[in-house]
């Protein structure tokens, strides 16, 4: 359990780190990426409002069909895309990554590479 919170606290303080860097605007929405064991999701938010514009998770039927896992990499390409199609619906193309204090690497590097390949561009 220890060892659980450490880990917890350390990736909260590099989100803090981040976020003091990184701002998202109504023209140029955050992408932050949320991952947990057995999920991952990611949301647009304008951090000028304080509203989340568009999201995308495993967690929802729509994104979930076709996949074996909701905690692979195929489940964050899956994310990726449609966090991309659904903000090129709204209008967005031009966002910042926002990767929450996680290691680019696996499963938020999977979901990055989604999302520019579906057509936003970072």
């Amino acid at each position: 359990m220890q060892g659980s919170r450490l880990r917890t606290a350390g990736r909260r303080r590099r989100h803090q780190r981040i976020r003091a860097k990184i701002k998202g605007a109504g023209t140029r929405p955050r992408l932050s990426v949320f991952r947990s064991l057995r999920h991952i999701s990611a949301q647009l938010i304008d951090d000028q409002t304080g509203q989340t514009l568009v999201a995308a998770s495993t967690a929802e039927g729509e994104v979930r069909q076709g996949l074996k896992s909701t905690s692979d990499l195929a489940a964050a390409q899956a994310v990726g895309r449609a966090v991309a199609e659904r903000a090129r619906g709204a209008g967005i193309n031009t966002i910042v990554f926002d990767r929450s204090g996680y290691l680019y690497h696996g499963r938020v590097k999977a979901l990055a590479d989604a999302a520019r390949a579906a057509g936003l561009e970072f």
